[in-house]
């Protein structure tokens, strides 16, 4: 399965691709059609959009169908009159006409739907936090997208990238649901975090709990100091240690909270929020490992860090980036010579 690149700027071609990809998703796809549809998801916030209405454009459809197949119609005469076959012609094109017009009106609130928004997002390197209407607050970590409307029926979220957090103000009347890929996680007031990582859902609840549905998963409950793990074809329930909850949250604070990890991963965390990247350029590098607590904004400290704790040297590029490079020790004298 090929997916489109964000150079695809044309509104119908990225409708078109949105729609060609969701069949494919809804027929059997390998792993790697899974793969390829989050790629071209997270490539541009538009193509999130698209893929958003064309669920529900689809799921409208499937609506229908239910309901048609819900009709019965009376049997067949083994020999039927002229003009009852012309009555019966005339009765099927009435319904197909109706069926028709339902679908298009679905296609019309749908669309309507997803234009009465208020988008927040955030450059590289910036942390927002915004005041919704109901007293709510969405954290938005760095290059991430949302999309947020209210009614006086529900509250809706829709995470288009990146990574946010909710501080949910409780109204057993309204509702709080959020949106991602094809997760919905729905509270009436709670905390939880949503990261969406290249080929999965990260979920991670801090207060109250959530129910939360993936694909065609039945919905679980999750209840603070848990989380889950969702694909479109995969929904894993995962108990986190205080110190996971921790780390995965310090972002709100304008903190990179290391355990441990690779300089691989470490590497990728900072380079959430560095518009030039850090580069790995030999892979004796890769699985070297790191602990600490760093700013957002002084990657400088932990490439420090780097370089007097471990064998890595550091070359800068001209354009901000930055290559780790291994650093071999001295070869020692041959004692015999």
């Amino acid at each position: 399965m090929q997916a489109s690149g964000p150079g695809s700027s044309s509104r119908d071609e990225i409708e078109a691709e949105a729609a060609r990809l969701l069949a494919r998703l809804n027929s059997d796809p390998s792993p790697e059609d899974e793969a390829a549809l989050c790629a071209w998801v997270e490539a541009d916030p538009r193509h999130a959009v698209a893929f958003a209405r064309a669920e529900a454009a689809w799921e409208a459809a499937e609506r229908l169908k239910s309901a048609a197949a819900e009709v019965t119609l009376p049997p067949m005469a083994e020999i039927v009159s002229e003009e009852q076959q012309r009555r019966l012609s005339r009765n099927i094109m009435i319904a197909a006409a109706v069926a028709l017009v339902l679908f298009i009106l679905a296609a019309i609130v749908t669309v309507q739907t997803f234009n009465d928004v208020d988008r927040y997002e955030t450059r590289i390197g910036e942390i927002r936090t915004i005041a919704l209407a109901d007293g709510s607050r969405l954290h938005l970590n760095s290059d991430s997208a949302a999309e947020v409307r209210f009614t006086k029926n529900g509250r809706k979220v829709r995470l288009l990238k990146g990574e946010a957090s909710f501080d949910v103000t409780h109204d057993p009347q309204r509702a709080f649901e959020v949106e991602a890929r094809s997760a919905l996680v729905r509270t009436i007031g709670t905390s939880f975090n949503l990261r969406l990582r290249p080929a999965l859902i990260e979920l991670t609840v801090t207060q109250g709990a959530v129910t939360v549905r993936c694909g065609n998963h039945s919905p679980r409950r999750v209840s603070a100091g848990n989380g889950a793990v969702l694909q479109p074809r995969s929904l894993v329930l995962t108990h986190l240690d205080p110190r996971v909850i921790r780390q995965r949250t310090a972002w709100r604070r304008k903190l990179v909270h290391l355990e441990g990890e690779t300089i691989e991963q470490a590497a990728g965390e900072f380079n959430r929020y560095r518009a030039a990247p850090i580069l790995i350029g030999d892979p004796r590098v890769s699985s070297l490992r790191i602990g600490g607590q760093f700013h957002i904004a002084d990657s400088g400290k932990f490439l420090s860090a780097l370089q007097s704790r471990l064998p890595v040297r550091i070359v800068d590029g001209e354009d901000g980036s930055v290559m780790l490079l291994y650093r071999d020790l001295p070869a020692r004298a041959n004692s015999g010579n």
